[in-house]
């Protein structure tokens, strides 16, 4: 180890903190919490809580975490997903939502997946209007992501391809659908990608171009990347980063100026915590080193990144929704201990109170600091874990 290496590691354990997070139970009757985001609902200038729960898409509004219903039974079966962001510039967010949660059935539409966009009334304290779109089987996560300067897609990924069985047949249809001034219209649509099978979740960042944003999306082949540019959807600078091995979660940061860490889990509901760095500092995500960070969790099913304890470095927060080996559920948060993050230490966040199904980061009281946002499936609960850093 040579002398700047070692001093980094002396930097680096001089600058561990142990994380401070105080829970607060925001609802204890959420009856799966299928996926949790954030987004300012009422243009109070604050961020609220937005929720995907079994039959009901509902809200907490930041401050007294009262709880207002959006929409409700908007299909047979349950609800999965949901995305919000303010995509007009007005301060409040627009939602899109996903429902008829059967990824059983991967051939029919009119029995399995749905897409919503749900117009928003005078009052957002009461119930949206939800305009049904075309969609996919098997409808399982879906983001708004930037496309240009002042122009956003809602992207939809599907669990499995049309007509798909176990993992084999067609690829996934990857779908960007693009909001016409009045939602009640045509949407056009672009398809993003058909190359992949059993497909989990995505995650979208800025990359060099800061007028749009890069798709990465996991899957049974692990990661890929797509942007938008001349009217069409394309393979990104570095079309494949992770290529032999299963991805469920995924979660990017920047940890400094010229350095991209990837963090996972593997496989699709799986065991293993992992971390991808770019030791090249030079945003090359051809060559990213992995290193394992636990393998004890039992199905993963939530990841996110961000410099919880104000350390300068980027730390990893996983979550996971069956007891492990030890009996155990709930989240932890990993910090590294070296400058290319091969090495960690964990920490508990919540130890068996939370069976994670979503999980979410934001700054929901402007303090300058992240806390963490979480959905359990069989503890029936939604929490806030605040940051005392």
């Amino acid at each position: 180890m040579n002398h700047l290496a070692i001093f980094y590691l002396f930097f680096l354990l001089f600058q561990t903190k142990e994380p401070a997070f105080k829970e607060q139970l925001i609802d204890g009757n959420v009856s799966i919490g299928y996926g949790v985001v954030t987004g300012d609902v009422d243009g109070d200038g604050k961020l609220d809580l937005i929720l995907a729960d079994k039959k009901e898409f509902v809200w907490y509004r930041n401050g007294d975490w009262k709880r207002f219903v959006l929409a409700a039974n908007i299909s047979e079966r349950d609800n999965v997903c949901i995305a919000a962001r303010d995509i007009d510039g007005d301060g409040k967010v627009e939602i899109a939502v996903g429902a008829q949660w059967n990824p059983g059935e991967t051939s029919d539409e009119t029995q399995s997946g749905s897409v919503h966009y749900l117009i928003r009334p005078a009052d957002p304290t009461q119930l949206w209007r939800p305009v049904q779109l075309p969609h996919e089987p098997t409808v399982h996560r879906m983001y708004w992501v930037k496309t240009g300067e002042a122009s956003f897609q809602l992207v939809v990924l599907p669990l499995h391809g049309r007509g798909n069985k176990g993992g084999e047949g067609e690829g996934v249809k990857v779908i960007g659908y693009e909001k016409p001034n009045d939602p009640t219209a045509t949407w056009k649509t672009y398809l993003i990608d058909n190359s992949m099978h059993l497909t989990h979740n995505m995650t979208a960042m800025q990359m060099e171009d800061t007028a749009r944003e890069t798709v990465f999306i996991g899957g049974k082949e692990g990661v890929k990347s797509f942007v938008f540019g001349n009217s069409k959807w394309m393979p990104a600078a570095q079309a494949s980063p992770i290529q032999n091995h299963s991805v469920g979660e995924l979660s990017l940061a920047k940890t400094d100026e010229n350095t991209l860490l990837l963090a996972a889990i593997e496989p699709m509901h799986g065991n293993q915590v992992t971390a991808y760095i770019d030791l090249s500092r030079e945003q090359n995500l051809e060559n990213l080193k992995r290193s394992l960070l636990d393998e004890s969790i039992k199905e993963g099913h939530g990841i996110v990144t961000g410099d919880f304890l104000g350390t300068g470095t980027i730390q990893i927060v996983a979550g996971w929704r069956v007891p492990n080996s030890e009996g155990k559920i709930g989240i932890k948060l990993y910090e590294p201990l070296d400058s290319d993050y091969s090495s960690f230490q964990e920490f508990w966040i919540d130890e068996n109170g939370m069976a994670l199904e979503s999980l979410a980061v934001a700054d929901l009281n402007a303090d300058g600091k992240l806390d963490i946002i979480a959905a359990g499936r069989s503890t029936n609960n939604l929490k806030v874990y605040w940051n005392q850093r």
